[in-house]
C-alpha cells in the first residue's frame, strides 16, 4: 500500500479524523541515517505525527516542526512535516538500541526519556511562525503530542502512532489522528461512545498488518456517525530539500579565511545533511572559486 493521508468528518463535522501510512518513507529514514530499531520507530512515529498536525492547516507552503528533546539515551528528534506531504528528520544518536519493553514492544519511552519536552513550531507561510512547548508525558511520543493538543491547542485529540519494525526493514508504520470539535464536545454520549472504540485499539499498526485500508479504519471508528471521507487522497514521501548548491551556499557563509583554511588542511571540504544523511564535496578548487566570490563581492560594495 502507497504511503498516503486521507481525511474524513463524522457527526455532521463535528469530529475530524486524518489517517496516514508512512511505512516506505519510515523505511527510507531508517536506511538514510542507519537507524536501530528503536531509532526507527521513535523517528517513524515522530514523522507520521508531523504529517497528520500540518494537514489541517490551509496555505500550501504551511510546515510543522516537532522537536523533542528526552533525558534518554536517543537524545534529539527533529522533524519537518509540509502540507504538501513531503517529510524528513532524524534522531541524534541513530545507534542507540534497548531492550524490549515489558509487554515485548520497542521501548521507546525509555529512548527518549519520561523528563523533558516537546516543541512543536507551526509555520503558516505568513508572519511569524507559531510555537508551544509542553512537558513530556511519557516519552512514547503519541501520548506526548496528545497532551499538546489538548493543552496547547485546547482541543480534546487522540494521536494513534506506530511503526512495526522486522528483520527486513519496516513492515507496517502510520497513525490515525481524532479530534472532538466544539460543536461535538457537548455531545457526552457520542464522545463517550468514541472514547470506548478508542480504548478497544490494540494499537495502529496491527490495523496494517492485518491489510486494513485507513477508510475502513475509519468506518469501524465512526462509520455510524455519519463519517465523510474527503475524496483526495494524498501521498507522503520522505524528502529534503538540500542540495549541492545549498551547500555552497552555507559555506560561502563561513567567511574567506574559514575557507581557505580548509583549502590548507582538507584540501576541500565535506559536508552531511543532518535531515536526510546525504553528503555533499567540495574541492579545493571550488572552495577557491568562493573566495574568489566573496572577494569580488567586498570590492563591489
Amino acid at each position: 500500500m502507497a504511503d498516503q493521508l486521507i481525511r474524513a468528518t463524522a457527526a455532521d463535522g463535528g469530529i475530524r479524523v486524518v489517517g496516514v501510512i508512512t511505512t516506505r518513507l519510515a523505511n527510507e529514514a531508517r536506511e538514510r541515517h542507519q537507524l536501530s530499531y528503536v531509532a526507527t520507530a521513535a523517528l517513524g512515529r515522530t514523522m507520521s505525527a508531523g504529517l497528520l498536525l500540518v494537514s489541517s492547516m490551509k496555505r500550501a507552503e504551511s510546515r510543522v516542526n516537532v522537536r523533542i528533546k528526552g533525558d534518554g539515551p536517543l537524545g534529539g528528534i527533529l522533524v519537518d512535516a509540509g502540507l504538501d506531504g513531503t517529510v524528513r528528520g532524524y534522531v541524534d544518536n541513530p545507534s542507540v538500541e534497548l531492550p524490549p519493553s515489558a509487554i515485548g514492544k520497542l521501548d521507546v519511552g525509555r529512548a527518549v526519556g519520561h523528563d523533558g519536552y516537546l516543541y512543536v513550531v507551526r509555520d503558516v507561510g505568513y508572519g511569524y511562525p507559531y510555537s508551544s512547548t509542553v512537558e513530556l508525558v511519557s516519552g512514547e511520543i503519541g501520548d506526548d503530542l496528545t497532551h499538546y493538543l489538548v493543552s496547547s491547542e485546547q482541543t480534546p485529540s487522540v494521536l494513534i502512532l506506530g511503526v512495526f519494525v522486522g528483520a527486513d526493514g519496516v513492515e507496517a508504520s502510520g497513525g490515525l489522528l481524532l479530534q472532538v470539535l466544539p460543536k461535538a464536545a457537548e455531545d457526552e454520549e457520542l464522545v463517550q461512545t468514541l472514547e470506548s472504540r478508542i480504548s478497544t485499539l490494540s494499537g495502529f499498526t496491527p490495523l496494517l498488518k492485518a491489510n486494513k485500508t485507513l477508510p475502513q479504519i475509519f468506518d469501524n471508528l465512526v462509520g455510524d456517525m455519519g463519517l465523510q471521507i474527503l475524496p483526495k487522497t494524498q501521498l507522503v514521501r520522505f524528502h529534503c530539500p538540500c542540495s549541492y548548491d545549498r551547500m555552497l551556499s552555507a559555506l560561502k557563509m563561513l567567511g574567506q579565511d574559514e575557507l581557505q583554511d580548509m583549502i590548507e588542511k582538507d584540501d576541500g571540504a565535506e559536508a552531511t545533511c543532518h535531515f536526510c544523511a546525504e553528503v555533499y564535496q567540495a574541492s579545493s578548487a571550488e572552495l577557491a572559486k568562493l573566495i574568489e566570490d566573496l572577494r569580488l563581492e567586498k570590492a563591489e560594495s
